[in-house]
């Protein structure tokens, strides 16, 4: 009996032995993978500080999965996926070839065609530098990225961790998405009526300082949104000079508009900081003249918007700062 049990003892303990040794070992593929995740349009929305010719540098994680520590250099090959966001333009949107996602120019960014991931790293940053001075945000940008088969790795078998979608929002101080529930929208010889309110008005940058919307009630939807861009220059006295480049809306500003900014901490996140971005006394006119053919539609706008941004003071980097 006694033999027995010293028996099992030692049984017993070789058992934990390997037990322990096995989590020595990795437990799954170590696959290299983006982390980019997607949201509900398919896309993963990065936010680039605009600069104008000065270059702002993205960094966009790769990571090495497993459960121990990588234990080698590897050098990943990344490159555009055409083929990718030719099918999620095709699945999500069919025929309106105008809410396509498109292609980022090649003249507003750059990125290395490889990164490198040390041994003892599971993590490593692909760097890509944007200059986005002069993109026209009427159309929905994209940056499609792929890993790329190489030696010495394997790529993510799944497509959403293996590719990274990113669209490419550009800020400044003023962009974003306004409150317009305090801007009214009427026809003309119908202002007496109930106006017509928009809950949100998005805004897109231009430069610095400069920033456009859609005019009125146009908005995304519209094919020939590019027509009517109203544009917002801001400058540092306060004043807000409003303008078009299309003389065919009849754009006509009826009273000086300016802006006020407030900011005030979060009363339970005390290291959140909220700052509020007013634009008063907007007072415009313009024509729909492509809504029914050979008839001129004047609207007039009036009101104020407001744009909330909130601001986690313990982070340095601005674009991870902002809760978007």
């Amino acid at each position: 009996m006694k033999k027995t049990y010293i028996l099992w003892l030692i049984l017993h303990a070789l058992l934990l032995s390997a037990c322990n040794d096995e989590w020595k070992e990795e437990q799954y593929e170590r696959y290299i993978s983006f982390k980019a995740p997607l949201n509900n349009e398919g896309v993963s929305n990065i936010f680039v500080r605009y600069r104008g010719n000065e270059k702002t540098t993205f960094q966009l994680p790769l990571i090495v999965s497993g459960s121990t520590t990588n234990d080698q250099n590897i050098s990943v090959n990344i490159g555009l996926d055409m083929d990718t966001l030719e099918t999620l333009n095709f699945e999500r949107f069919q025929n309106r070839t105008d809410f396509y996602y498109k292609i980022l120019d090649k003249n507003f960014y750059s990125l290395p065609s490889k990164v490198d991931i040390k041994s003892g790293e599971n993590i490593a940053l692909l760097n890509i530098d944007f200059t986005l001075k002069g993109i026209d945000m009427v159309e929905k940008w994209v940056l499609p990225l792929t890993i790329q088969e190489g030696p010495g790795y394997n790529a993510h078998p799944r497509k959403h961790y293996k590719k990274a979608l990113l669209r490419i929002n550009p800020f400044n101080d003023f962009s974003g998405t306004y409150s317009g529930t305090a801007l009214k929208i009427a026809m003309d010889g119908y202002e007496n009526q109930t106006p017509i309110v928009k809950s949100e008005i998005r805004s897109y940058v231009v430069d610095e300082n400069t920033i456009f919307f859609y005019a009125g009630n146009i908005d995304e939807e519209r094919k020939d949104r590019g027509l009517y861009k109203i544009y917002a220059n801001f400058t540092p006295t306060g004043s807000i000079t409003f303008y078009s480049d299309n003389p065919n809306i009849n754009f006509k500003v009826n009273r000086d508009a300016s802006y006020t900014i407030t900011e005030q901490m979060d009363a339970v996140r005390p290291y959140l900081l909220h700052r509020y971005i007013t634009i008063n006394n907007i007072d415009y006119e313009f024509v729909d003249y492509t809504m029914v053919p050979n008839v001129n539609l004047l609207y007039k706008v009036s009101g104020s918007l407001i744009l909330e941004r909130k601001l986690n003071t313990q982070i340095p980097d601005e674009d991870q700062a902002i809760e978007w």
